[in-house]
């Protein structure tokens, strides 16, 4: 008797939404076109995801979008202008999922302000979404929950439906029997990049979140 396996293309179920379009209020000047390592903040975000197992990237521009453009001219990727970022994260996070493409299975949403979430824990997470049964798997440095978060497609309508200046975090509150933490060894997930204290750190303290 011959048994065959079926093998999961991983690679080939994971889109990847890179919110880009926030105003960066608190850091008084748009930070991720900030230096960091011969780059800007936001192309070091974006090298992560794409050196990752997705099977794309969709970027949500929107607060001073025509700087950032240039960044992702060559890029493998969907750049997605939001019209209404001002409206919140919520807006920002519609505009992409209307690009996902339709044989994913699962989203990973990622934050443009977090440069040091490496490809390593993008596919730390990735790997336990095909590992379990819950449907939403957030990353977890001693007890407090990071970014990115991975959504099973089963909530794309839900997903779609939120409002204000909020994200996918939301539906973690709403369906805790269905939230899967995975360990990680970095506090790194828990960093974003607000104010010019926490740039400072990094630059010139040497410290790595």
């Amino acid at each position: 008797m011959i048994i065959f396996l079926a093998v999961i293309d991983i690679k080939s179920q994971v889109s990847a939404l890179l919110l880009a379009a926030g105003f960066s209020s608190r850091m008084g000047s748009n930070k991720l076109l900030l230096p960091l390592a011969l780059m800007t903040m936001f192309e070091k975000s974006l090298n992560n995801l794409l050196d990752s197992q997705v099977r794309e990237v969709i970027v949500v521009l929107g607060h001073e979008a025509e700087k950032i453009w240039p960044l992702v001219r060559g890029k493998p990727v969907h750049v997605v202008v939001n019209p209404d970022y001002a409206l919140g994260m919520s807006s920002s996070l519609r505009s992409g999922l209307r690009y996902v493409d339709d044989s994913s299975s699962k989203i990973l949403v990622a934050m443009a302000d977090q440069p040091f979430i490496t490809s390593k824990y993008h596919n730390q997470l990735i790997t336990a979404s095909f590992n379990t049964e819950k449907g939403i798997i957030v990353p977890v440095y001693k007890g407090s929950r990071g970014n990115p978060v991975i959504f099973s497609l089963k909530y794309y309508n839900e997903l779609s439906a939120i409002e204000g200046d909020v994200g996918g975090r939301l539906l973690l509150d709403r369906h805790p029997e269905d939230v899967l933490e995975v360990e990680v060894d970095s506090p790194c997930i828990l960093l974003n990049l607000n104010t010019p204290e926490e740039y400072e750190k990094i630059i010139f303290g040497g410290r790595l979140c």
